[in-house]
């Protein structure tokens, strides 16, 4: 909808349990062990809808210490794209590098180059949005310039 991309994410606002799942270590390419955990979540909008916060916490995943953290989205009216950013109690006061990207029918990708672990990676959020009751968001790395994602 022309003149409507910030309202992408409307999807979202309100409260949520989460199931997560997640690699252990994302900075081992070769890493296949994952952990899954429950997190809640609650999600609001600023900035007229131009912008989102979203809080999630997560009381004990797989046994490590609770985690808090949120996320902000950005859209950029001019360009038609949203920013992306996560801060969490794993990293105090680290604003990671935002991907960014848009949702097209129903499916969204956003981007970033970055690094985990030392090693240069391109960071991946995927968004399923078709059914906004239950809507999916997933996050992959490509540790070879985006040839392959785990």
């Amino acid at each position: 909808m022309p003149g409507e991309g910030h309202r992408q994410f409307d999807f979202i606002f309100g409260r949520w349990i989460i199931h997560n799942r997640k690699l252990v270590d994302t900075t081992d390419p070769a890493c296949e062990e994952w952990i899954e955990f429950e997190a809640s979540s609650e999600a609001f909008p600023v900035l007229d809808g131009y912008g989102h916060v979203d809080r999630m916490y997560a009381r004990n995943p797989s046994g490590t210490d609770p985690v808090e953290g949120f996320t902000l989205r950005l859209f950029d009216a001019e360009n038609g794209t949203w920013k992306i950013w996560w801060s969490s109690t794993r990293a105090p006061g680290v604003l990671d590098t935002p991907v960014e990207g848009r949702i097209q029918d129903g499916h969204g990708v956003f981007e970033c180059e970055d690094e985990v672990g030392g090693r240069k990676v391109v960071v991946r959020f995927e968004w399923l949005t078709r059914d906004p009751d239950s809507p999916r968001w997933q996050q992959s790395f490509s540790y070879d310039g985006g040839r392959t994602w785990k």
